[in-house]
C-alpha cells in the first residue's frame, strides 16, 4: 500500500492562502512515484477544490489516514494526531515562547517534526524558502507606505498610485505598474525637498534580492555605501530614486581599537563588535530590513534614536521603516508588533513609545507585516512547490518508525528533523531549555 501524504488547509488568518504544493506537482508526484494525497477543503486558498479534482487529487477533510502531513504555516497543538510526521515552518529553533506549547504537544503525541526552515546545503543556505517573495511584496508594501506618508504631509508623488501587493492580479501586474510609475519618475522626476529619494536596503540574501528586483522597476540608481553621503545630498540632478545595499561591514565595527572586521568573527563573536548603522540613518529615506537578528546581535534602528530624533521641532530625513524581518523590537527596536496587508502600517511615536495608527505622526511609519508571502499566493505557492516536490518521495518513503540513528533521509532533511518520534533531535536538544521555562 502507499503512502498517503495530507496537505492541510491554512487557517492561521484569513490572508493565508498558500500551498506547499500545487496540484500539477501533486499529480506529478502521484503518477511517478505511485504516492496517494489528499487535501483538505478549503474556501481561501489560491488553487480551489476544483483544481485538485481535476489534476487526480482527492479532496476530503479528514486526514486520519494520511502518514505525513505538510502544511505552511504552524499547526495549532489541538489539531496534531498522535504518531504522525509533520513538515511545515514551526517556528521554533529560537525557542519562540509562544510556540512551546505546540512543540511540547508534538513531543507528547510521538509526533516527528520537520522544518522547512531547516533544510539547507552543505554551505548552510536555505533551500526550501519564500523568502524572495516576501522581499517582493515587502517592497511593494512599503512603497505604498511611502506614498500614503508623502500625500499626508501635503507632498503629491508618484509613490501615492502603488497598490497594495493583493490587490494586484498577479505580481507580472505588479512589476509593469511600477515600470509605469518609475518611467513617470524618472522623465518627470519628484518633489524637490525629496529629490534625491534614497532607499536603504539592510541586507543581501533572497530577501534583499527580491527587494531589489522590485526596485529596479522603477529606474532606482544603486550607489556604494562609500558614496552615500556626497550622493544622498538633496538638489542634485538625475538619477531621481538612490538605492544603497548594506552589508555586515556596513552595520557593525570592532570594539576593540585597530581591529579589523571579519565576518566569520562577527557571527562567532557579535560580542566583539557595536553598532554604527546609526550614522547611515540620516542620509535614507526609507529603510528596508532584511537582515536575520537575535539578541546578541547590535540593532539598526534604536528607540533612543528616534526619541533624540524625532523631536517638537524637527524630523528626522527617514520616513519609511520596511521591517521585513519583523523580529518584535529586535534589529528595529521600533517594531512593536505585527500588522496585516489591509493595514500594513503605523507610526512610532517617540514620545509615548506607542504605535499609533496609520502614517501620520511626528516619528518613523513601520510596516510590519509578518507574512509577506501571502500577498502574491499564487507565485509563492509554485516557487515553494517547484522545490518541496522533489523531497516528498523521499519523505513519503522513510522508515518514520526506525531510530533516528538509521532515520534514512537525504541529508538536507535529515538535519531539519526537529522532533523524532517524540523526542527532540540531538542537534535540537538546547530546545528544552525553553520547553522547561
Amino acid at each position: 500500500m502507499s503512502p498517503t501524504i495530507g496537505i492541510r488547509r491554512e487557517d492561521k488568518n484569513s490572508w493565508e492562502r498558500r500551498t506547499p504544493l500545487n496540484p500539477q506537482d501533486m499529480a506529478d508526484i502521484q503518477h511517478r512515484h505511485q504516492l496517494s494525497f489528499r487535501v483538505q477543503p478549503s474556501e481561501i486558498r489560491i488553487y480551489r477544490d476544483v483544481d485538485y479534482r481535476q489534476a487526480g487529487i482527492e479532496v476530503a477533510e479528514d486526514l486520519g489516514a494520511a502518514d505525513l502531513v505538510l502544511a505552511v504555516k504552524e499547526i495549532p497543538r489541538e489539531l496534531l494526531q498522535a504518531g504522525k510526521t509533520y513538515v511545515y515552518f514551526s517556528h521554533v529553533i529560537k525557542g519562540q515562547a509562544y510556540n512551546m506549547p505546540m512543540l511540547q504537544r508534538l513531543l507528547d503525541l510521538g509526533c516527528s517534526l520537520v522544518d522547512y526552515e531547516k533544510v539547507v546545503d552543505a554551505q548552510g543556505r536555505r533551500l526550501i524558502f519564500f523568502s524572495r517573495h516576501a522581499g517582493y511584496a515587502g517592497m511593494i508594501e512599503t512603497l505604498w507606505s511611502l506614498g500614503q506618508r508623502l500625500a499626508a504631509r501635503g507632498l503629491a508623488s508618484p509613490f501615492s498610485r502603488v497598490r497594495h501587493a493583493y490587490e494586484y492580479d498577479s505580481l507580472a501586474a505588479a512589476t509593469e505598474h511600477l515600470r509605469e510609475i518609475g518611467e513617470d519618475i524618472w522623465q518627470r522626476g519628484i518633489d524637490p525637498s525629496l529629490h534625491p529619494l534614497v532607499i536603504g536596503l539592510a541586507g543581501y540574501g533572497n530577501v534583499s534580492q527580491g527587494c531589489q528586483e522590485i526596485l529596479n522597476c522603477l529606474h532606482v540608481t544603486e550607489v556604494p555605501v562609500s558614496e552615500l553621503p556626497k550622493r544622498s545630498v538633496r538638489g542634485q540632478g538625475k538619477p531621481p530614486l538612490l538605492s544603497v545595499v548594506f552589508e555586515e561591514a556596513n552595520m557593525v565595527a570592532p570594539r576593540q581599537p585597530g581591529a579589523e572586521f571579519e565576518l566569520q568573527d562577527y557571527y562567532q563573536h557579535p560580542e566583539k563588535y557595536r553598532g554604527t548603522f546609526a550614522e547611515h540613518l540620516p542620509q535614507l529615506d526609507v529603510l528596508v530590513n532584511t537582515i536575520y537578528w537575535d539578541e546578541r546581535y547590535p540593532r539598526l534602528v534604536t528607540k533612543q534614536w528616534v526619541r533624540e530624533n524625532y523631536t517638537a521641532t524637527a524630523q528626522a530625513r527617514l520616513q519609511i521603516i520596511g521591517d521585513i524581518s519583523c523580529d518584535i523590537e529586535g534589529s528595529c527596536e521600533v517594531t512593536l508588533r505585527a500588522t496585516y496587508p489591509d493595514e500594513p502600517c503605523y507610526v512610532y511615536d517617540p514620545v509615548t513609545g506607542q504605535a499609533l495608527p496609520g502614517v501620520e505622526g511626528n516619528g518613523p511609519v513601520v510596516m510590519a507585516v509578518d507574512n509577506l508571502p501571502c500577498e502574491l499566493p499564487r507565485e509563492s505557492s509554485d516557487h515553494f512547490s517547484r522545490v518541496l516536490r522533489d523531497m516528498v518521495p523521499d519523505l513519503a518513503r522513510a522508515d518514520w518508525n526506525a531510530s533516528y540513528a538509521e532515520l534514512a533521509l537525504p541529508p538536507a532533511l535529515r538535519q531539519a528533523v526537529i522532533v523524532h518520534r517524540g523526542q527532540l533531535t540531538p542537534p535540537y536538544s538546547y530546545l528544552q531549555q525553553y520547553l522547561d521555562s
